[in-house]
């Protein structure tokens, strides 16, 4: 293992230990894209959606929900979705 990798490994710890600790200061918190707003963007029930978009319909819901957060190759999907929902759609149409 790398000095560096070891060095962000142990700074992530120490980072975690202070937010359990309350010092919300040193934590970083990434929002997630808004599902919900994007699926009435695109004008779909959350079955539509997941079916369309070749998602657990289950997965959706979480997402929406705020159970869940999307992983970075979901965003990645759902960035793409957000830019042009058609091309998504034909991709997978016919995939």
């Amino acid at each position: 293992m790398k000095d560096e990798d070891f060095t962000g490994i142990m700074e992530g710890i120490e980072d975690a230990t202070a937010f359990v600790q309350g010092e919300q200061a040193r934590a970083r918190v990434v929002a997630g894209p808004d599902i919900k707003a994007l699926r009435k963007r695109v004008k779909m029930t959350q079955a539509v959606f997941a079916k369309t978009f070749c998602l657990p319909l289950g997965t959706v819901k979480d997402w929406e929900q705020g159970r869940r957060q999307p992983d970075a190759p979901a965003r990645a999907l759902l960035a793409v979705i957000e830019e042009n929902p058609e091309a998504v759609q034909k991709a997978l149409a016919t995939g």
